[in-house]
């Protein structure tokens, strides 16, 4: 594989979840990092993201996730940032 393996939407994906309840997109090849952990899990993209927008609410804790949140980038932000 090239690149990150965050930017193909193919392929399975998990919904995980730190001490703050912050939730991200992760792969299931991949380790978690610590402080994380699976809350849904062997779905696409499209159903993890779903799950995300259903389930995280923002809180507790920062809204915004830090610099070491496992796949920033795909960390659903919530309305209005």
């Amino acid at each position: 594989m090239t690149g990150s393996p965050f930017d193909a939407g193919d392929g399975t994906w998990l919904v995980v979840v730190n001490d703050h309840e912050q939730h991200a997109l992760w792969r299931p090849f991949l380790d978690l990092p610590a402080g994380w952990r699976a809350a849904f899990t062997d779905v696409d993209r499209e159903t993890a993201l779903e799950y995300i927008e259903r389930n995280w609410t923002g809180g507790p804790g920062p809204a915004k996730p830090t610099g070491n949140a496992p796949g920033t980038s795909e960390i659903l932000r919530l309305p209005g940032d």
